[in-house]
C-alpha cells in the first residue's frame, strides 16, 4: 500500500441545493414513520429558483396528504434558513407528484406467514471504519463535515450573521506512513450576504477550522482558499437546482471507500439501500472497534423480495488479526443480516432521518432516542466471543 500520499475529500452544507433535497425528502420518510413505522416511502425532491417539486411512491396514512407534505417542505427550508428573494420558504411554488407504491415491488417485499419480508430492492451496500479519527471515519470527510457543521452552528446562533445557508468544504490531507499527519490544503466557500468583503469572509471561516482540524494541522495560508471566485451572495436553489440523492460520497466515506448503487434519503428503512449500508457500517465499525483491524471494509449484496442477503464480504486491507472467512462467519452469528432483522437490531423503523440529511450520516454522535443507531460499539465483545 501507499503510505505517503495526499488525500481529499468534500462536504457541503443542508443549505446546498442537493441537501435541501434531502433534507425535505427524510422528513417526509419521517412524517410516515411517526403515524406508522411499517409506512412505506420512496420520495425525492427537486428544487430550482423558488420552486420545490415531490415526487415518488408511498404506502401509508392517508392523511398524509399533500397539504401535510407541502407543510414539511416549507418547513425544512425555514429550518435551514432560505428566506431569500429566490427562494424562500414561504413564497416558493408547491408541487406534488407522490402516488401510491406499486403493487408489484410490494408483494415482493411484504411478509407472509410463509415467506420472509424480503428486501426492497436489489443492490450492493458497503461499509468502512478506520482507525484515523475517535469515531472510525476517514479523517478528511470527517474534518471536511466539520467545518461545515461549525459554520453552521455559528450562522443559527446568530454569532455570523453575514454567512448564508449554503456552503461547501474541501479538506486535502497529508498522509505520512499511511497516517493522516496534518492538512495540505482547505477549501471553503460559503454564500454571503452582498455588504461584506472576501477578506471578512475569510476571517469568520478561519477560527472554525482551526477549531476543527486537530492542533498543529492547519494548512499554509497560501494554501487556505476562501470563496476562491471572490464572490459568493447568490446561492442554494436560486443559484442551482437541486435533487435528492445527488451527494452519496458526501454521505458516506468521502471516496476513501466504496460505496453502492443507491442514495439514502427519501428511503424508509426497508429499503436496503438504507438500512443495510446502516448494518454495513455498524459492521465494519465494531470490527474495528474490537481491535481485530485497523480498517475494514463491508459489502452486502440483497435481490428483491429475498430476505437473505446473497453475499457477505470482509475485507481488513491486510491489517486485521483474523481471517476475513472466520470474521464472515462471526458477523451471521451476531447479527441477522435479513431486512426485518436489521430494522429491529438497530431500531430503524423511527422517525430518525432527516437529521442524517446533512453532515454525513456516519462518523455521528448515537442520540438519546437512538438516532444514529449503527454508530453504537454494542457489537465488540459478541465479535469477540464468536471468534473464541
Amino acid at each position: 500500500m501507499l503510505q505517503d500520499f495526499l488525500f481529499t475529500s468534500e462536504s457541503v452544507s443542508e443549505g446546498h441545493p442537493d441537501k435541501v433535497c434531502d433534507r425535505i425528502s427524510d422528513a417526509v420518510v419521517d412524517t410516515f414513520l411517526t403515524r406508522d413505522p411499517a409506512s412505506h416511502v420512496a420520495v425525492e425532491t427537486a428544487v430550482t429558483t423558488n420552486r420545490i417539486v415531490l415526487f415518488g411512491e408511498v404506502r401509508g396514512p392517508q392523511d398524509v396528504d399533500e397539504a401535510t407534505l407541502e407543510s414539511v417542505a416549507r418547513a425544512c427550508v425555514r429550518d435551514i434558513g432560505y428566506e431569500q428573494d429566490g427562494f424562500h420558504w414561504r413564497d416558493a411554488a408547491f408541487t406534488s407528484y407522490v402516488h401510491s407504491q406499486s403493487p408489484d415491488i410490494a408483494r415482493g417485499v411484504d411478509g407472509t406467514p410463509d415467506k420472509d419480508e424480503g428486501a426492497g430492492d436489489q443492490g450492493i451496500m458497503f461499509g468502512y471504519a478506520a482507525d484515523e479519527t475517535e469515531v472510525l471515519m476517514p479523517a478528511p470527510i470527517h474534518y471536511a463535515h466539520g467545518i461545515l457543521h461549525s459554520l453552521a452552528d455559528a450562522r443559527h446562533s446568530g454569532v455570523a450573521p453575514a454567512l448564508g445557508p449554503d456552503a461547501k468544504s474541501q479538506v486535502t490531507l497529508e498522509y505520512r506512513g499511511g497516517r493522516p499527519v496534518g492538512a495540505h490544503s482547505v477549501v471553503v466557500s460559503t454564500q454571503h450576504t452582498e455588504e461584506v468583503s472576501l477578506d471578512h469572509v475569510r476571517e469568520v471561516v478561519r477560527p472554525h477550522v482551526e477549531a476543527v482540524l486537530p492542533e498543529g494541522w492547519m494548512c499554509p495560508e497560501e494554501r487556505f482558499f476562501v470563496n476562491p471566485t471572490g464572490r459568493f451572495v447568490v446561492g442554494g436553489p436560486d443559484g442551482d437546482s437541486g435533487v435528492t440523492g445527488r451527494k452519496i460520497v458526501v454521505d458516506t466515506y468521502g471516496g476513501a471507500a466504496a460505496h453502492g448503487g443507491g442514495c439514502f434519503s427519501g428511503k424508509d428503512p426497508s429499503k436496503v439501500d438504507r438500512s443495510a449500508t446502516y448494518a454495513a457500517r455498524y459492521i465494519a465499525k465494531n470490527i474495528v472497534a474490537a481491535g481485530l483491524a485497523r480498517r475494514c471494509t463491508i459489502q452486502l449484496a440483497y435481490a428483491i423480495g429475498v430476505a437473505r442477503p446473497l453475499s457477505l464480504y470482509v475485507d481488513t486491507h491486510g491489517t486485521g488479526d483474523v481471517d476475513e472467512r472466520r470474521l464472515a462467519r462471526a458477523v451471521h452469528e451476531v447479527m441477522d443480516l435479513r431486512p426485518r432483522g436489521i430494522r429491529d437490531h438497530l431500531d430503524l423503523d423511527r422517525p430518525i432521518y432527516a437529521r442524517t440529511a446533512a453532515y454525513g450520516h456516519f462518523g455521528r454522535p448515537v442520540d438519546a432516542d437512538g438516532g444514529f443507531s449503527w454508530e453504537r460499539r454494542d457489537l465488540v465483545e459478541p465479535l469477540k466471543a464468536a471468534l473464541a
